[in-house]
């Protein structure tokens, strides 16, 4: 609808003094009446901003910014509808705000996403060129949102990115950057696991049998860390081939590690007879066709956006399963990269700024906040996914304590020297 309207530029942003959501252009009109009418994913989000590149779509998703500049990664993927694309990525816009509030980082809500409708897009000279325009649509937002790495983004990518902008994270380490964040989020989601057990007095992850959805960057270094806690059995899914027998060869010595191929229900892996399923693939995947079916009795995953709808928790809590939200244990990702600037005191297992985080001395530690949230969800008779977003809510209000709500103020100039235009 931009391209067809000769429009380059454009933004769905809510004004805060007037009480309403604003649009730059009339052809933006259609997610002006869908964030209008939605009940569940949109939350007066300061802002959507969009730019045309060639055949794809450029967006950037800001949502409650009080603590600071929205920080988030990029994601690049295909969407079946405009309708798609906007919900994922304001869903996945307050998955960081939350995220980055409980983890006590001074930043806010942010989630990049790039749309291509063609695999000739994204190789080659044109990938380049797309990661080029991010960066100049980064550097034009003036710091409002931060990017890092996300689904379908590399290292290398972000490299091309920070050419063209500073305000982005993941850098490779070449540059002084954090590079991929997968191996401390996939520790994350170990502590989690832990964390929940001690809360539901079932010991500790020795002896555990665990489930895993997707064996990609996060559910290979899972696997490992498991290991090292003494599993009893870990039985895993990947769809990719490619993937599938790497990983196979990988763990052939290990008895207890079973890597199997993606049926044709690719949520098969969270009906296993085990202690623990842990989703790190994909989102959506809890709803009210797979939760019936679940026997496990903890949901700890990496996956962003694990409830297809996050309103309800599709009667977990019912059930006595707990589910471990996602933005409460997959944590490190953020943790490791927001703060590049700050430096780095040796590996993230080692500098105190990321690895107190690991450890149960901090209360703010992943394996302390995940049994503070249960807790509360016992105590208040709600579900874990809602005492997480409450906790979260009140401290993404918080604003920050030196630069106050930077994000709006650039936002508001922006607007202000007619950036769409």
């Amino acid at each position: 609808a931009m391209q067809a309207a000769g429009v380059k530029r454009g933004y769905v942003c809510y004004d805060k003094d007037a009480g309403k959501v604003l649009c730059s252009h009339p052809c933006l009109q259609p997610i002006l009446d869908m964030v209008g009418e939605d009940r569940i994913d949109y939350d007066e989000h300061e802002g959507l901003f969009f730019q045309v590149h060639n055949k794809c779509l450029l967006g950037a998703f800001l949502w409650k910014t009080n603590r600071g500049q929205g920080c988030g990664g990029i994601r690049l993927r295909k969407y079946e509808s405009l309708d798609q694309y906007v919900r994922d990525g304001i869903r996945l816009a307050v998955g960081m705000g939350r995220k980055s509030a409980l983890a006590g980082l001074w930043w806010g809500g942010g989630k990049g996403v790039i749309a291509y409708s063609s695999d000739d897009d994204i190789v080659g000279e044109k990938r380049k060129e797309m990661l080029l325009a991010y960066g100049e649509f980064l550097t034009s937002l003036r710091g409002c949102y931060v990017a890092a790495e996300d689904a379908g983004i590399h290292v290398e990518d972000i490299d091309i990115v920070y050419s063209r902008s500073r305000y982005v994270t993941c850098i490779s380490p070449e540059l002084g950057g954090s590079g991929n964040p997968s191996v401390p989020t996939a520790l994350g989601i170990a502590c989690g696991m832990e964390g929940a057990l001690d809360a539901c007095n079932m010991g500790t992850l020795e002896g555990k049998s665990v489930a895993i959805q997707g064996v990609g960057n996060v559910g290979d270094p899972l696997i490992t860390f498991l290991l090292e806690r003494n599993v009893s059995s870990i039985v895993a899914s990947e769809y990719n081939p490619t993937r599938l027998k790497q990983m196979q060869e990988k763990y052939s010595d290990y008895p207890n590690v079973a890597i199997i191929a993606t049926g044709e229900d690719p949520n098969a892996i969270l009906y296993e007879d085990v202690d623990i399923v842990s989703p790190c693939a994909y989102g959506g995947i809890l709803n009210e066709t797979t939760v019936p079916r679940i026997k496990a009795k903890i949901v700890c995953g990496a996956a962003n956006n694990q409830l297809l709808n996050p309103k309800t928790d599709y009667g977990m809590t019912e059930k006595n399963i707990i589910y471990c939200p996602d933005f409460v244990v997959n944590r490190m990702g953020i943790v490791t990269c927001a703060n590049e600037h700050a430096g780095r005191a040796g590996s993230p297992m080692e500098d105190p700024l990321i690895a107190k985080h690991f450890g149960r001395e901090d209360s703010n530690s992943v394996f302390n906040i995940i049994q503070t949230v249960i807790k509360n969800a016992k105590y208040d008779k709600v579900s874990t996914a809602q005492a997480a977003d409450q906790m979260a809510n009140k401290l993404a209000s918080e604003l920050h304590p030196i630069f106050g709500h930077r994000s709006q103020d650039i936002i508001k100039s922006l607007i202000k020297d007619k950036w769409a235009n």
